[in-house]
C-alpha cells in the first residue's frame, strides 16, 4: 500500500430517495453564502446599506451560472452552442425530455459575465463607482473559487494529467487504475492562498481606498493560479487548436486578464 496514492471514490451526494443533493450543489451554496456574509461585513464596515446585498447577490448568481455555462460552450465547445442554444442556458435536454443540470461550466466565462453584471449593479442599484464594487467582490469570489474546486473533485472532473509514479489520485468512477495529478486541489488551495491575501490586503491596508488594486491583485494572482496548474491538468480542448503554441485553452483565455490585472495595480492612482 502507498500512501502517497489515493483511491478516491466519494459518493456525489445525498440521496433522499426522491431525490439526490449533489455535493457539488453544495459546494455552490457554501461559496454564495460565506460570500453573502463576508459582504455584509464590508458594506456595514463602509456604512453601506444592506439592503443593496439581495440585487447583488441576483446579479451574482445569474451571472455565474449563465456565465459559465455559454462560457463553456463558446470556448470549448462551439458547435454545440449554435446547434442547441436552449440546452445551454436551461437545465434540461429536449428531445427527449431529460433533467441534466448545468453540466459544463467555465470560470473564465463566470468572470466576464460577473463583471458585465457587477458593471450594471453599481449604476442600478449601490451608486457607487463600478471599481469599488469590484475590489470588493473579487474577495469572495476567490473563496468561492476554493469550494467549486473542492466540488470538482468530489465530482471526479477537471482532471489531471497521469503522473506515471505511485502519487496521485486514482479516480475509480471514471474506471481508472493508474494515479493522476490531483490538479482541483492543487487549484483551491491556491485559490485559497489568494482570498487570504486580498482578505489582508482589504482589513489591514490602505490600498482598499485606490480604486481597483484590490481587483487588479484578483485578476494577476487568481488567473496565474489557473495558468500554472494547467500544466499539470488534462487537456479539454476548445480554442487551444487554433493555436500551434504548447498552451492549452485555459491558459490562452488566462494570460489577457493577468495583463489586465498587472495595469490595474501599476496604474497610476
Amino acid at each position: 500500500m502507498n500512501i502517497l496514492v489515493i483511491n478516491w471514490d466519494p459518493s456525489l451526494g445525498i440521496d433522499l430517495g426522491f431525490f439526490m443533493i449533489r455535493y457539488y450543489s453544495l459546494m455552490f451554496v457554501l461559496g454564495f453564502g460565506i460570500g453573502l456574509f463576508m459582504m455584509k461585513k464590508m458594506f456595514l464596515n463602509e456604512k453601506v446599506s444592506v439592503d443593496k446585498l439581495d440585487p447583488l447577490l441576483m446579479y451574482v448568481v445569474i451571472a455565474t451560472i449563465l456565465g459559465a455555462r455559454i462560457g463553456h460552450f463558446l470556448f470549448y465547445d462551439p458547435q454545440f452552442l449554435w446547434q442547441h442554444p436552449l440546452e445551454v442556458i436551461l437545465p434540461f435536454k429536449l428531445n427527449p425530455f431529460k433533467f441534466t443540470g448545468f453540466q459544463g461550466l467555465a470560470s473564465h466565462g463566470a468572470a466576464i459575465a460577473i463583471i458585465i453584471a457587477l458593471y450594471f449593479y453599481s449604476k442600478r442599484e449601490i451608486k457607487k463607482p463600478f471599481l469599488w464594487i469590484l475590489d470588493r467582490i473579487a474577495i469572495p469570489v476567490a473563496l468561492a473559487g476554493f469550494f467549486i474546486r473542492i466540488g470538482n473533485l468530489i465530482n471526479s472532473e477537471i482532471i489531471g494529467k497521469p503522473t506515471n509514479i505511485d502519487y496521485g489520485f486514482v479516480f475509480v468512477q471514471l474506471g481508472e487504475d493508474f494515479p493522476r495529478f490531483p490538479t482541483q486541489l492543487y487549484e483551491a488551495f491556491g485559490y485559497l492562498a489568494v482570498f487570504f491575501l486580498l482578505f489582508y490586503i482589504y482589513w489591514k491596508t490602505t490600498k482598499k481606498d485606490t480604486l481597483g488594486y484590490l481587483f487588479g491583485v484578483w485578476l494577476v494572482t487568481l488567473w496565474s493560479v489557473r495558468f500554472i496548474v494547467e500544466f499539470w491538468k488534462e487537456s479539454q480542448g476548445g480554442i487551444e487548436t487554433m493555436f500551434n503554441i504548447n498552451l492549452n485553452t485555459g491558459q490562452l483565455l488566462s494570460i489577457p486578464l493577468i495583463l489586465v490585472g498587472f495595469w490595474f495595480v501599476f496604474r497610476k492612482k
